[in-house]
């Protein structure tokens, strides 16, 4: 199975103050934090955002943005992630959020053997509805949900082609933990500091 991976480095960042996946840990961007983490998982790697491309030349990797669907959620940048692969041959797409420095090293592993179709990743309880694995053959039923039923989440389509759940523990750290505000990356200035990767 080829796998793309895709960095979602969409949102406002309100909460931050700075675009998150520019804040920095460890002498490095987040997002080259996550990069790292997913790339030796993955066959190709690319970025979804939006704005000006060039802000992302540093990290040498395509930059995709969403689809003119008139929807201004995840699920947009779902949606040009799979028709991306989908163009490049690819099986399935990796999503992970910009903002989350410890991924676990053996996400594709696990998710994969959740489900071919789609999983997602779980810790503590909760769900993570961006972190998953999505078949590129997803393509034609989640443009028909967009453009005829107006679906809007990525929770939404989780549900809707029943997506598995693949739990992580949370100990020493939860590998999912995201940086939103200043607070959260003191947090995970913290977290690197104890658990090297």
């Amino acid at each position: 199975m080829r796998i793309a991976g895709a960095v979602i480095a969409g949102g406002r960042s309100s909460r931050m103050g700075q675009e998150k996946a520019f804040a920095m840990l460890g002498g490095q961007p987040l997002l080259a934090h996550v990069i790292a983490r997913i790339a030796a998982q993955t066959d190709a790697l690319f970025i979804n955002a939006n704005g000006d491309p060039a802000r992302f030349d540093g990290f040498g990797l395509s930059v995709v943005p969403d689809l003119s669907c008139g929807i201004a959620t995840p699920l947009s940048g779902l949606q040009a992630c799979l028709r991306f692969a989908a163009a490049g041959h690819f099986d399935a797409v990796l999503t992970v959020p910009s903002d989350a420095p410890f991924i676990p090293r053996d996400l594709v592993r696990r998710l994969a053997e959740g489900s071919p179709r789609a999983a997602i990743a779980r810790s503590g309880g909760q769900d993570h509805f961006l972190t998953g694995l999505w078949s590129v053959g997803l393509c034609p039923e989640l443009d028909r949900a967009i453009a005829q039923e107006g679906l809007v989440r990525v929770k939404d389509l989780a549900r809707r082609c029943q997506a598995v759940a693949v739990a992580w523990p949370v100990e020493p750290h939860d590998p999912f933990f995201n940086v939103n505000t200043p607070e959260d990356l003191a947090e995970a200035r913290r977290i690197a500091a104890g658990f090297p990767a």
